[in-house]
């Protein structure tokens, strides 16, 4: 067991086990409050469910915002400034947004901080395909998850028991966290931003910006990132419509929603390395199939199945294909990314997440309250077969691609 751990670690470089490091206590940090985030909101302020939903979507418009400015600087003065600068922007959000007693001015600063957070988002996913070869990248962001699902377990854990003396101390703890994740980013992170491989004009900032039409006209990766929006609309229902769903639909207590979710994060923990070392072998758009295929079956058992067994066995299934589509989706953004575009291609990856979140609790939220709640699994159905065949057809259009092909493939051809 030791031996196979150090194997595993000797695989990787030095660098790529900083920023893991670093990352899994930010997301301690993150995962102490975010589940407790509208709780948080609708008892302090007074204000119901629609209030906070505005109050989210708009941080996640903020947040897009936020991203795209960041993926440029990130282009050009590198990964490591910018992933700083959202620590410090968190740290010190942390320290004003827990004492706010006005809704009004909670929700401008939630806003604000939104918008300046969100800007460490790209640089970060950039850092990682910085670090690694082409042939790794599908193992480490598979490792990224792994990561981030113990922070899950540990961080909603004491984020539980603080929020039951006070939801102050999820502020004031996040805060404190991510000013030690600041202080190792600082003192053990180097710059991964590659250099140029020849002499260019010096660009202007604007010019940067600019760029961003470069990832906008690639109509491959367009379509690329639209099939991945439709199916991470159906993905995160588990984070919004689901609880919601349970209850009010199987009176499912608050208690076993959360062994619900924590099966997910259980699989993950336990199987992630072993999938991410069987779907590296196979074409990435294929995967991104067979993880589509995985959501449909698992969200549409949920408009079919009525007991707790049943429900975790269908988050079991929906886990499977998070297991898969998750390192495989970010391993071809950055295979679709000129290397000095980067961190703006994975800006633009982040509408993947951005959209979804600011329609889809909307969405379903409208199914549920004039038709059958059931509906939201089986349109969601629907929405996962449209991206399996979209998934199916890029793989036919650019599968044939070197960057595209699975590991073995280019390993084969470089050896040949």
């Amino acid at each position: 067991m030791f031996n196979k751990l150090r194997d595993t670690y000797n695989q990787f470089p030095q660098t790529f086990w900083v920023v893991a490091g670093t990352h899994f206590i930010d997301v301690i940090g993150n995962t102490l409050l975010m589940p407790f985030f509208a709780l948080y909101v609708t008892q302090k302020f007074h204000v119901g469910m629609t209030e906070a939903g505005i109050l989210l979507a708009t941080n996640s418009v903020a947040g897009m915002v936020g991203s795209t400015i960041g993926g440029a600087m990130a282009d050009r003065f590198g990964r490591r400034g910018i992933i700083l600068f959202g620590l410090i922007v968190s740290a010190l959000s942390g320290l004003t947004l827990g004492f706010v007693n006005k809704f009004y001015f909670f929700y401008g600063l939630s806003v604000f901080v939104g918008l300046l957070s969100s800007a460490a988002y790209p640089a970060h996913n950039a850092m990682i395909a910085d670090i690694l070869p082409p042939e790794k990248r599908a193992e480490g962001f598979g490792m990224m998850r792994v990561i981030s699902n113990f922070a899950w377990i540990i961080g909603p854990t004491i984020g539980g028991f603080l929020a039951a003396y006070n939801f102050l101390y999820l502020f004031l703890s996040d805060a404190v966290i991510s000013t030690i994740t600041a202080l190792l980013v600082f003192r053990l992170l180097p710059e991964t931003k590659p250099k140029p491989k020849e002499k260019t004009e010096h660009e202007t900032l604007l010019q940067t910006i600019s760029g961003y039409r470069v990832a906008l006209m690639d109509r491959p990766y367009l379509a690329f990132i639209f099939a991945s929006i439709l199916m991470i609309l159906v993905y995160q229902q588990m984070y919004s419509s689901l609880s919601v769903y349970l209850r009010d639909v199987h009176q499912v207590d608050p208690q076993y929603y959360g062994m619900i979710m924590s099966t997910s994060a259980v699989t993950v923990v336990l199987f992630q390395f072993w999938v991410t070392g069987i779907i590296k072998k196979y074409p990435p758009f294929l995967m991104m199939a067979v993880a589509s295929f995985f959501y449909m079956i698992g969200f549409t058992m949920y408009g079919f199945v009525s007991t707790v067994p049943l429900f975790m066995f269908a988050m079991v299934i929906i886990t499977v294909g998070e297991m898969i589509g998750m390192p495989t989706s970010n391993v071809l953004a950055a295979s679709f990314a000129p290397e000095d575009m980067r961190a703006r291609y994975m800006a633009v990856f982040g509408l993947t997440w951005t959209v979804p979140s600011m329609i889809g609790p909307w969405a379903a939220g409208l199914v549920f309250d004039n038709l059958d709640p059931n509906y939201v699994w089986y349109i969601g159905g629907v929405l996962c077969i449209v991206a399996i065949l979209a998934f199916y057809a890029l793989h036919v259009k650019l599968g044939a691609r070197e960057k595209f092909q699975r590991a073995e493939t280019n390993q084969e051809t470089a050896s040949a």
